[in-house]
């Protein structure tokens, strides 16, 4: 399942299991993936629309963990863990995610940060453990959706981060 962009026609082994979002962002690469990395920033876009994100714990290296809540506009509560398993900067990041560190259904994200002109091009591919658990995501939880309105936040802070500095 591909929201947008390139990688989508191309096949692999995993595409049953799978979401592909693209999304390209009006500045440099190293912008974008200091945005995606640093905690000072994830609590200002991390999620979809209407969601806010209350950071517990943050440590950014592989292995290190990022341990949060989503909290809904229905203001649900949703429980969130990262394990950071590959850092490239500012090229990739791969990473384990689910509700807990020992949770069965974590799935796995690679985001990739691509020059295209002066803008990023980031995709984030995301392999669940099994078809089941992807159509379940896309169905019930609206990842698409989600991972969209996530990414174009991204380049809405990315912009307002970017027009700050020029006022100076």
């Amino acid at each position: 399942m591909s929201a947008t962009g390139r990688g989508a026609s191309a096949r692999s082994a995993t595409a049953d299991r799978e979401i592909v979002i693209t999304h390209v962002i009006d500045a440099r690469p190293e912008l974008v993936f200091e945005a995606f990395t640093e905690v000072r920033h994830l609590s200002q876009w991390w999620g979809p629309e209407g969601f806010t994100t209350t950071t517990r714990a943050f440590e950014f290296r592989v292995g290190g963990e990022w341990e949060f809540v989503m909290h809904g506009p229905d203001g649900t509560d949703y429980q969130e863990w990262i394990s950071w398993t590959e850092i490239a900067p500012p090229e990739r990041i791969a990473l384990l995610h689910g509700e807990s560190r020992n949770d069965p259904n974590a799935f796995e994200s690679v985001l990739t940060f691509e020059p295209d002109g002066p803008a990023t091009r980031i995709e984030m591919r995301t392999v669940f453990p099994t078809k089941e658990l992807r159509d379940e995501a896309a169905e019930k939880y609206h990842a698409v959706e989600g991972g969209q309105q996530t990414l174009s936040n991204l380049a809405g802070y990315v912009t307002e981060i970017l027009r700050k500095g020029t006022e100076g």
